[in-house]
Parts: structure tokens; C-alpha cells; sequence
């Protein structure tokens, strides 16, 4: 029949919707995919995860679908159809019935602003389990590859901020905890977390870090208050193991590309730091 429909049935592998139960079933029946188009690009045997990338030029019909799904969740979610500019970093849990959809986020496959994260979706049923947070550390994992700085598309919303600022501080905590020099720079923090200037410098305010010292800024901060910070911040689900990441990125002229790590220069008002 035509019109709404109370029930909307969603196949996990191909994101296909179906009006009434039974069409799912025969859907299942038939269906020969057990994972998102794509490849890839990332799977842990340990936490029984994986991630795959999927091209929205490519695989039109299931980026599209994502979108529209995420719609139900998320009231700011406005792209549909454009799916071309995007890449989709699709999160799956998997057994041996196939790869069973636990959420994703959208990157532009180039961004002037520099950005490493469009929108983020981790489904309901999903949540609470950390499984947000891996995926904003998987965005970053994407973009040390790149040997690029990066960041989410702004202005985040307030749930956003919070998970963000919770994962800057956590990820700047665990290098000051195994800092073995006695300094480092903001720049130095950049480089090695792929974290935006502005970020390291919100998330050191957040944390208390950062003192006004003789004309400048400093971190002012020894292992055992850094030890004590980090039982702010506890791990939650999966973690990112780089080592499991088999992705290339694609190659661009770091001259011309104004977010490679290698084409910073240290600004006038960069911020010093000492632990």
C-alpha cells in the first residue's frame, strides 16, 4: 500500500528498506552480501571489529541508505543524495553470521577546512559501549596516515563537544604520561596527535594545564597530577591498533596541501610547554 508506514524493516548488510517483515525475509532469503560494499580496510580478531570504506561515487545506493538511516537519529543530518564527495567509514561487529552494522562516520575526500569528520552515527542498541570513541580515534588514525592535522566538522553539537574534549584530553594525557624529556611544544602535540592547534590548546585549558608564566604560556604539569587527570578519563570498549589499519592514503603535493603536518611552520603564538 502506498503512504507512511509504522515499521520501517532495514537490512544490516545492504541497508535496503522494506515496508513489511516478510519482504525482509525474503530479502534474507536472496541476499548474498554478509558485509557494506567497499573495502576493508580494518579488522581486530580480538574485539571481533571491523571497518570498511566506502566510496559514495562508487556505491551510491548504500551511502544514500546510511544517510537516510541516520536521519532517524540525528535532527541536524541534511545530507541525502550528494553522496559523491564523500568517503563512509562503515563500523561493524562480526561473527560468523557476517558483519552485523554497529555505526560510521562521513569524511569529505578533500576538505579545505581541513576536517577528518563529516557526521557520526553509532546506533542506539551500540551505545555506551565506546564504540563512539573509537570512531573518532579511527578518524584520526585515518589522518596520521595522511600525515595531516585534522578536525570535525564545526560547530559540534553538545553531546559532540563533550566526546570530543573527553577524547583530546585523554589522547594529550597518555603522551605527557610517557613524556621522557622534561618540554614539548604545541606543535610537537599537533604532529603527534594530528589534533588541531585550537583542540590542544581547549583541551590543556579543560584540563588545567596550561599556566601563564613569566609573558607566556606553559604546561605546568608533573607525572603524578598527570596520573591523576588521566582517572578522569577511563578506556571504554575497543581501542585503534594502527598496526591493523591497512589503508593508503591518497597521495596529494604536500606544498599545496596546507593540513600536512610537514607544510606547518611554528606560528608567532605558539605555545611552549614543560612538564
Amino acid at each position: 500500500p502506498d503512504g507512511a508506514v509504522d515499521v520501517l524493516y532495514v537490512s544490516e548488510f545492504t541497508l535496503n528498506f522494506y515496508r513489511t517483515s516478510s519482504e525482509l525475509a525474503r530479502h534474507y532469503r536472496r541476499c548474498q552480501i554478509w558485509h557494506p560494499p567497499g573495502d576493508e580496510i580494518y579488522r581486530d580478531e580480538k574485539s571481533k571489529v571491523a571497518m570498511f570504506e566506502v566510496d559514495g561515487a562508487k556505491s551510491k545506493i548504500y551511502s544514500q541508505n546510511l544517510c537516510y538511516l541516520a536521519k532517524f537519529f540525528l535532527d541536524h543530518k541534511t545530507l541525502q543524495y550528494d553522496v559523491d564527495p564523500f568517503l563512509f567509514y562503515v563500523l561493524c561487529e562480526f561473527d560468523e553470521k557476517g558483519y552485523h552494522f554497529v555505526g560510521y562516520f562521513s569524511k569529505e575526500k578533500f576538505s579545505e577546512e581541513g576536517n577528518n569528520l563529516a557526521c557520526i552515527l553509532t546506533l542506539p542498541p551500540y551505545q555506551r559501549k565506546g564504540y563512539g570513541k573509537f570512531l573518532i580515534e579511527f578518524s584520526y588514525a585515518l589522518s596520521k596516515k595522511e600525515e595531516k592535522i585534522g578536525a570535525p566538522e564545526k560547530p559540534l553539537s553538545d553531546l559532540g563537544q563533550i566526546s570530543y574534549r573527553s577524547f583530546w584530553c585523554r589522547a594529550i594525557l597518555e603522551i605527557l604520561i610517557k613524556l621522557e624529556k622534561e618540554s614539548i611544544s604545541v606543535i610537537e602535540l599537533m604532529r603527534l596527535t594530528s589534533f588541531k592547534f585550537e583542540d590542544v590548546v581547549l583541551a590543556l585549558k579543560f584540563l588545567g594545564l596550561l599556566k601563564y608564566i613569566e609573558g607566556g604560556y606553559a604546561i605546568c604539569a608533573d607525572k603524578a597530577l598527570v596520573e591523576e587527570k588521566m582517572k578522569k578519563f577511563p578506556l571504554k570498549g575497543p581501542r585503534v591498533d594502527a598496526d591493523k589499519l591497512h589503508w593508503a592514503p591518497l597521495k596529494v603535493d604536500v606544498k599545496r596541501d596546507k593540513w600536512s603536518i610537514h607544510s606547518k611552520r611554528k606560528p608567532e603564538s605558539t605555545t611552549s610547554t614543560a612538564s
